[in-house]
């Protein structure tokens, strides 16, 4: 291993297995090139074969930043691999890493420690369905998702529940768990939070897409959303966005990072939607683009979060 500690050998996971690959081999390169200039030795790696291991272990490195989106990645797999090798990483371990990625593990997390979070009910795969009982519970207007995907993808918004099944159908390409909740009307806020122990929350970003939510092109196309920092909501909503979303990383038991995505309805009120241990960290994702704000560059952003995985360790 690099025995110089101010410079570092870093693998950086990417691309992998999922159906964000193409993303995760964006983000990965932005955070190689980002942590070069920093001047690290950096390793990269493609996990999409299971020889990346052997590759692992051969680079030998002080630390792994996984930039890995979706399963195989962001859902715990990598993070046991590396526990087991006794190499230090980016971001939330294996529980806290299993636990986001399941949507509907996550939410009983979130009614457990008390924070607001849309009503829902979770479908399985083969199940029967009672789309007006569904209604029932979580209104006429919902969204469906799979339970363990990112980037929107399988996500669908249901008007009526004469669309649920169509819905439930598309979410499960994707996933033989779905969670289908209530369509919460507001501004989409998200928040991203940097720390261990003494996790700091970084401020408001308002979600404006061209299209009716924020799906894989309101993401990832440019142009086809906008990012407003800060939101444009009250201050104490602004406050309350920033606590839940640090309230969620702990109740998850995360670290490095995470990033939560909340909604601020009519009346002012917050709930919370999910919270993502690997959020997208291209330049001009929102999580970098929230520390950017907060004057945190993003080849400092990397550094730091390098950093933060070696206090682990």
């Amino acid at each position: 291993m690099n025995e110089n500690r101010s410079a570092l050998r870093v693998a950086v996971l990417m691309g992998g297995r999922s159906a964000e690959r193409e993303v995760s081999l964006n983000t990965g390169a932005q955070v190689a090139s980002a942590l070069a200039e920093k001047g690290h030795d950096i390793v990269c790696i493609d996990t999409l074969e299971h020889s990346f291991i052997t590759q692992i272990v051969s680079a030998e490195p002080d630390v792994v930043f996984i930039c890995l989106h979706g399963r195989f990645g962001e859902d715990g797999t990598v993070q046991g691999l590396l526990e087991l090798l006794e190499i230090a990483y980016v971001g939330s371990g294996v529980l806290a890493s299993a636990l986001a990625m399941d949507k509907v593990m996550s939410k009983h997390f979130f009614s457990h420690a008390g924070i607001p979070t849309p009503d829902y009910v979770h479908v399985r795969a083969g199940e029967h369905v009672d789309a007006a009982q569904i209604a029932v519970r979580v209104g006429e207007k919902s969204v469906v998702k799979p339970a363990n995907e990112g980037s929107a993808l399988g996500v669908t918004i249901v008007h009526e529940p004469g669309e649920l099944a169509g819905a439930l159908a598309e979410a499960f390409r994707y996933d033989d768990d779905v969670l289908v909740e209530r369509f919460i009307a507001g501004v989409e806020v998200t928040v991203g939070v940097i720390g261990n122990e003494d996790p700091i929350a970084l401020p408001t970003l308002e979600i404006v897409p061209e299209h009716e939510f924020y799906d894989y092109e309101s993401k990832y196309v440019p142009g086809m959303s906008l990012h407003i920092i800060p939101a444009r909501i009250s201050e104490s909503a602004a406050l309350e966005c920033q606590r839940l979303a640090l309230a969620a990383h702990r109740a998850l038991g995360c670290r490095g990072m995470s990033r939560a995505d909340t909604i601020v309805d009519g009346s002012g009120e917050v709930w919370l939607l999910e919270t993502n241990t690997i959020p997208g960290m291209t330049k001009t994702s929102l999580l970098p683009d929230a520390a950017r704000a907060a004057g945190i560059e993003f080849p400092e952003l990397c550094e730091r979060l390098v950093r933060l995985a070696l206090e682990t360790r």
